[in-house]
């Protein structure tokens, strides 16, 4: 768990993928929130068309490569919660407390990933590194 959260973490801007509502792949632009209880935690908004994915099709998958061309892929889950802890720890990012201001922010959410399982890889030719989380 923690190489991956630290290779979150060092790679903020990741890019999240799901099954449209239309059937059709989507990809966009995330940031990791945190490990808490062991879990990986994500936030998002629930007017957009993202959450409406997730809501229809929970399978997603993460990926983001770093500065020395090492990737991760990360895929599970994503379980929405009302989770007061995980919102608080979520609205520390300065980016999230501009876009919602405080975690009770009715369309203010938070996903982990359940059965989340990730793969760091490289082009060093040594085989990839693979994670249940």
């Amino acid at each position: 768990m923690n190489e991956v959260v630290k290779f979150l973490k060092e790679n903020p801007i990741q890019f999240l993928a799901t099954v449209g509502r239309d059937r059709k792949a989507k990809c966009r632009p995330f940031m990791f929130a945190g490990e808490l209880d062991g879990k990986l935690w994500f936030c998002t908004n629930n007017q957009k068309d993202v959450y409406k994915d997730m809501q229809a099709n929970p399978h997603i998958e993460i990926s983001v490569s770093s500065p020395t061309y090492a990737w991760i892929r990360l895929n599970g889950e994503a379980v929405f919660e009302n989770n007061m802890t995980a919102k608080e720890m979520c609205i520390q990012n300065p980016i999230v407390k501009g876009q919602y201001g405080e975690a009770s922010n009715p369309i203010f959410e938070v996903f982990y990933l359940k059965n989340a399982h990730a793969v760091i890889a490289n082009f060093s030719g040594n085989p990839p590194k693979e994670y249940n989380l």
